[in-house]
């Protein structure tokens, strides 16, 4: 199964907005804590990634805002290594409020392995394409046991 990460956040004030509400920049700064948590379990540790100079850097995110998050929230982000490339990979997260059960946003992002400083694009690790195939497999499971439609479980 690929690795999985969840983590919790509590929303502070200065991820609020003047009337108490998350603001969306806030989301990114959950997503990439959440990120960094990931990127360890697929084998990219802060320090070594450091020393060897080697980076996931964003190519594209997208945020499905659900709910509103306030002032005070207690969030949970979970996310996964939703689909790798050659050369690229998508990560998937999911941030809920666990105290009424309540989607606050789906988001996804695309990524790639940079060495710096040349900023050569690299290729995945090898065994990254079995992470791949075992979260297409256990998406297909989820699907059959919910009839949820494709995607639906997953970020879209």
């Amino acid at each position: 199964m690929a690795p999985r990460i969840r983590t919790d956040v509590q929303v502070m004030f200065f991820d609020t907005d003047c009337g108490g509400v998350v603001s969306n920049i806030a989301y990114l700064r959950f997503i990439e804590i959440a990120r960094t948590h990931l990127a360890e379990k697929l084998g990219l540790p802060l320090v070594e990634m450091a020393q060897k100079e080697t980076y996931p850097v964003v190519v594209r995110t997208e945020i499905d805002y659900r709910r509103a998050a306030k002032l005070g929230d207690r969030l949970v982000i979970e996310g996964w290594l939703h689909r790798t490339e050659r050369a690229r990979f998508w990560c998937a997260f999911r941030i809920t409020r666990p105290q009424d059960n309540t989607l606050i946003a789906d988001c996804r992002q695309l990524l790639a392995l940079i060495e710096m400083p040349t900023g050569k694009l690299l290729r995945l690790p090898e065994h990254w394409k079995t992470y791949d195939k075992a979260e297409s497999n256990e998406h297909s499971k989820r699907e059959s046991r919910t009839g949820t439609a494709p995607g639906g479980q997953c970020v879209q």
